[in-house]
């Protein structure tokens, strides 16, 4: 069966995707993705997918342009198209496509509920269902898919990513130790002050604490190398396939919930996630001995940008915990270096 999913953004959405990608792959269907340019290189990785669509951000082109890209789509000629995103755009590149069926979550579990009138099938989640790559995994349930729990990610970087992770490596004298700052809307993120104490603590634990940064970032990473009072460095501009090559090669990697850390997490890197208003339950680190240090508000969880019960909530997580945290996580793994 050829199936088209679209999940168009963001990078930690795309990574939540994944599993449910390799599922459909693992059970013979043929399969293509559209998304959007930043997660396209993560995407395209991906062994065994057959194609990759990249669409536009639907502020840069026109109608034009959207009628020429659905009749790419349409050359694919998919039996089955799947609404991985549960908003109008991603509904509507799988109404464009001329998928017979049109899969999605049910209108009360979409972002933009009104959005399932361009759907065919619809899926309630579950109880169950609480990680976010279980709720992905619920939508192939139609299709006589069900690999719930699976966490897969079979994503193949390039050589030169590993070899600009190798290269970087070779400049520390001690295990890698990587911190990303940004990523995410602000009222979810850790202050780039309290990033730079947890970076001194982890420079006392002979690691060599090394900044993250991306695209209009660069203030943000300094902010947290001068809280550091030097004893971060910040990171060679990375793309996102080279920042998942050294997450792989990582002996801990600390972030809030944005995409880096879900990034990270695909790479198999031992994890410190930092929480506040979002439900690690479902947003959160996978993997078994990953941590999570969070402060809980009143309106969690909570999943909008400007809240005045959570917007001072990330600073009430204390430098001590996460420390505490990062010591739990290395005391179950080992350091790691790319190959």
């Amino acid at each position: 069966m050829k199936i088209l999913v679209v999940r168009l953004s963001s990078i930690g959405d795309v990574v939540h995707t994944t599993p449910m990608v390799a599922a459909l792959l693992e059970a013979g269907h043929e399969v293509a993705w559209a998304v959007e340019p930043p997660g396209a290189p993560l995407v395209a990785s991906i062994k065994g997918l057959n194609q990759v669509f990249i669409l536009p951000k639907a502020s840069t082109y026109d109608w034009n342009d959207r009628f020429r890209l659905a009749r790419t789509l349409r050359d694919f000629n998919p039996d089955v198209a799947i609404d991985a995103q549960g908003l109008w755009k991603s509904a509507f590149w799988t109404w464009l496509s001329g998928a017979p069926r049109r899969i999605g979550w049910m209108a009360d579990q979409r972002r933009e509920a009104s959005s399932s009138v361009m759907l065919t099938e619809t899926v309630a989640c579950t109880a169950e269902d609480v990680h976010v790559i279980d709720q992905h995994q619920a939508l192939l349930r139609g299709l006589g898919v069900d690999d719930r729990g699976s966490r897969e990610f079979p994503y193949v970087l390039p050589e030169e990513a590993w070899a600009t992770a190798v290269a970087y490596r070779a400049t520390l004298e001690n295990p890698l130790a990587l911190i990303s700052p940004g990523g995410g809307w602000e009222n979810k993120l850790y202050p780039p002050k309290l990033w730079g104490q947890v970076a001194v603590g982890l420079a006392e634990m002979r690691l060599a604490p090394v900044v993250l940064w991306g695209p209009g970032e660069e203030e943000l990473a300094g902010a947290v190398i001068e809280a550091s009072g030097g004893k971060a460095k910040r990171a060679p501009a990375t793309s996102v396939l080279e920042l998942a090559a050294l997450a792989k090669s990582c002996r801990i990697f600390l972030a809030a919930d944005t995409g880096p850390l879900h990034v990270a997490g695909a790479m198999g890197a031992p994890l410190v996630g930092v929480f506040g208003p979002t439900d690690p339950a479902r947003n959160g680190p996978w993997a078994e001995g990953d941590e999570v240090v969070r402060k809980t508000p009143a309106c969690a969880p909570c999943h909008k940008r400007n809240c005045d019960t959570h917007q001072d909530i990330m600073k009430k997580i204390q430098v001590s915990e996460v420390l505490e945290a990062a010591t739990r996580r290395m005391s179950t793994s080992t350091d790691r270096v790319p190959a």
